[in-house]
């Protein structure tokens, strides 16, 4: 149990530092409130839950594998990323540690609590995603959609 626990500190130390690397300068954009979604993305800021940090989460479905997803833990997904006008800029799938593997703060998040098999909608402000950095097909202060499904869990040893 002390190990896990501390395998999770560390992981969450190493979250922040790769957020904090990745928010640049001047990491405050639009919230998700003041930005108009294309119709096609089916965004509901009023349905969806509003995480502290700002994150907006919608379960698409539940999923029903084992435990919910944890810092530490292995995760497998799928996912496709649109800008708020629709625009896909990403898509694929990922093995990920999370919290260690060096994924923008919001996807992380959007990733905890999940089971094996769930499928989650997230908006993601840019202060918890690429800040002020523009990327190929992603422009600086963008506020980010992801659909997130996650395929397969491991846990974290401990």
């Amino acid at each position: 149990m002390i190990e896990r626990n501390a395998a999770r500190a560390l992981a969450v130390a190493a979250a922040l530092a790769v957020a904090l690397a990745a928010c640049g300068d001047n990491a405050f954009g639009p919230e998700p409130t003041e930005v108009e979604f294309a119709a096609s993305l089916g965004i509901d800021l009023s349905a969806m839950t509003q995480t502290a940090s700002g994150l907006y989460i919608r379960d698409d479905i539940v999923g029903t594998g084992g435990i919910p997803a944890e810092l530490g833990d292995q995760a497998t997904v799928t996912y496709t990323g649109w800008l708020v006008d629709g625009e896909q800029f990403d898509g694929g799938e990922l093995v990920v540690l999370l919290g260690v593997t060096g994924l923008i703060a919001g996807f992380t998040e959007g990733i905890l609590g999940m089971g094996a098999g769930g499928t989650r909608t997230i908006v993601i402000p840019s202060d918890l995603a690429y800040g002020s950095q523009k990327l190929a097909g992603i422009p600086g202060n963008a506020v980010l959609v992801f659909e997130i499904v996650l395929t397969s869990l491991v846990a974290a040893p401990g």
